[in-house]
C-alpha cells in the first residue's frame, strides 16, 4: 500500500509538473488582455506639441492623442494615455507599464533590437532649427556650437555627425526651443513639424535652418511579446490611411498632410 501511495504521489507531482512548464509555454494573447480590460494603455512624453502636449486648460491633446483615441476605439476599447519621460518610455514599454508607445517614435534599428513597430502613421524629418536673428547659413555652420535635443531623442546622433561641439540634452521641447529662443544654445535638432509650429505659434523667436537632415518614418511601438496587438492596430492603422483618417487628423493639427511620403 505505501508503495502504490507512493506511485500515486509521484504521478501527481509529475502532473503539477508538466502544469507548470505547459502555462510557462503558453504565450499570453496581448490582444485578448486588451480586450478583456477594455482598455488599451498608449505612452507619450506629453510635452511635444503639435503632437502631444498639454492645452491651456490642462488637457492631453494633439495628432498622437487623436490618432490613439481613434485606434482604441476600433478596438472596441478606451484610451488610457500615460505621459512620462521620454528617456525611460521603452524601458516602460519593456517592464508592461503600458501596452504601447504611440508618441511620434522614429522607428530605427537599435530601437527594432528591443521592441517591434506598427506600419507608419506619418513621416518626417530631422531639422536644425536656429535663432530668428543668427547668422548661420547652412546646418554645418554649427561645427563647434551647442546644440539642444531631448533625452533618448534620434536627434543626439545627428548633432553629433555634425560635429557640434556640446550636446545639451532637455526633457521635451517645449525646453530646447525655449533655451534657444533665450540664446543659451546656438540650435536645436528636432521634428521638422514641431519646429515649425513652434515658429508659428509666435512664441519662439526661431527659423529653421537648411533642409531636413534626413527623414523618419513614424510608428507605434510594441512589447517584443505581444504580436496579436501589433497585428489588429497595425491592420486598424492601415484602414486609417486607406479611408483618409490620419489624412483628416493630420490637417487638423498641423494644417498638411504627413501621412504619406
Amino acid at each position: 500500500m505505501k508503495t502504490v501511495a507512493r506511485l500515486l504521489a509521484a504521478v501527481a507531482v509529475s502532473f503539477f509538473l508538466l502544469g507548470l512548464v505547459a502555462c510557462s509555454d503558453t504565450e499570453v494573447d496581448s490582444l485578448e488582455r486588451v480586450r478583456e480590460a477594455s482598455e488599451i494603455s498608449f505612452a507619450m512624453s506629453g510635452g511635444y506639441p503639435p503632437f502631444n502636449f498639454y492645452s491651456e486648460n490642462n488637457e492631453l491633446v494633439g495628432f498622437d492623442v487623436d490618432v490613439a483615441r481613434e485606434v482604441a476605439s476600433r478596438l472596441g476599447v478606451t484610451l488610457k494615455p500615460v505621459t512620462t519621460e521620454w528617456s525611460g518610455i521603452i524601458e516602460g514599454l519593456r517592464s508592461g507599464v503600458y501596452d504601447g508607445i504611440l508618441g511620434s517614435m522614429a522607428v530605427t534599428e537599435d530601437r527594432l533590437k528591443v521592441v517591434n513597430f506598427s506600419t507608419p502613421y506619418y513621416y518626417s524629418g530631422a531639422q536644425m532649427m536656429v535663432g530668428k536673428d543668427s547668422s548661420f547659413a547652412s546646418p554645418e555652420d554649427l561645427r563647434g556650437r551647442i546644440v539642444g535635443v531631448v533625452t533618448g531623442t534620434t536627434f543626439a546622433a545627428d548633432a553629433a555627425k555634425l560635429g557640434v561641439g556640446e550636446v545639451k540634452l532637455y526633457k521635451d521641447d517645449t525646453q530646447t526651443l525655449t533655451e534657444l529662443s533665450n540664446g543659451v544654445v546656438d540650435g536645436v535638432i528636432t521634428d521638422r513639424v514641431v519646429g515649425v509650429n513652434a515658429m508659428n505659434s509666435d512664441r519662439f523667436e526661431i527659423i529653421p535652418l537648411g533642409a531636413p537632415l534626413r527623414s523618419e518614418n513614424i510608428a507605434v511601438a510594441f512589447n517584443k511579446n505581444d504580436q496579436t496587438l501589433l497585428e489588429a492596430v497595425d491592420q486598424i492603422l492601415r484602414g486609417m490611411h486607406e479611408d483618409g483618417t490620419l489624412a483628416r487628423l493630420s490637417v487638423k493639427w498641423l494644417n498638411t498632410d504627413i501621412t504619406t511620403k
